[in-house]
């Protein structure tokens, strides 16, 4: 891997590709969002995820995550913050890549989703 390369990766952990089943509410300032939305993933790491949206979020928004790894019979959760956001080009324009940094996880959590993205 070259140097050029190597300064444009930003990630503090190594992420997984993947498509598991994820939840997320908006947080506001009086508290969560009463709906939550259904979308997938598109990778997972320690550090966050990515996961596609069929609505924009602006940068800097929290969000309460609802993760549902394989074989685990409780959701993982997490509130997160949005990172990065692109509108993805093709049939349905409505649709976005919201890349999100866990700010708040427990250690179980995160260790379940250690486990999951290094194979156990």
């Amino acid at each position: 891997m070259s140097e050029a390369s190597l300064s444009k990766e930003r990630r503090q952990s190594p992420r997984m590709e993947t498509s598991i089943p994820v939840r997320y509410k908006v947080l506001r300032d009086g508290g969560a969002e009463a709906v939550g939305t259904s979308s997938v993933t598109c990778d997972l790491s320690t550090g966050g995820l990515c996961f596609m949206a069929n609505e924009f979020l602006s940068t800097a928004c929290r969000l309460i995550l609802e993760l549902d790894i394989p074989a685990l019979a409780q959701p993982v959760t997490a509130v997160s913050e949005v990172a990065w956001i692109q509108k993805e080009n093709g049939e349905d324009a409505g649709q976005c890549r919201v890349g999100s940094r866990f700010m708040e996880i427990t250690d179980r959590d995160m260790e379940l989703i250690a486990k999951y993205v290094n194979g156990r």
